[in-house]
């Protein structure tokens, strides 16, 4: 499998991964961090997900889309959490919301192309 073929999907991951990986900080800065404690957790997890299956295309693992599948599922979980602190005004939560969705959509469509 060329990592090229899925250069999109690479792209995508990495740009998630940065995504999360500021609003993780940015949500550590806010008053009430307690409040942001699963935001910042799925926030960390979804960046690591995110950063393994680019990895992992970039190599033209045979397991790509197996991890493209739950990075996908994480991608998800952590756009629902970040969608609930985007509306009350946190945009770093509306941008890593929008990552996550880019992301998770671009990950199952390269799970199902292989």
């Amino acid at each position: 499998m060329s990592h090229q073929k899925f250069k999109d999907c690479i792209d995508a991951c990495v740009a998630c991964a940065v995504s999360c990986s500021h609003c993780a900080t940015e949500c550590l800065k806010e008053e009430d961090v307690k409040m942001l404690s699963k935001c910042i957790q799925l926030d960390l997890e979804c960046a690591a997900i995110c950063r393994s299956a680019a990895e992992l295309m970039s190599l033209g693992s045979e397991y790509s889309a197996h991890l493209c599948r739950i990075c996908a599922d994480a991608c998800k979980a952590c756009a629902e959490e970040c969608e609930k602190h985007a509306h009350m005004g946190m945009e770093h939560c509306k941008e890593c919301a929008e990552a996550c969705r880019r992301c998770a959509e671009a990950c199952e469509q390269m799970a199902t192309a292989v």
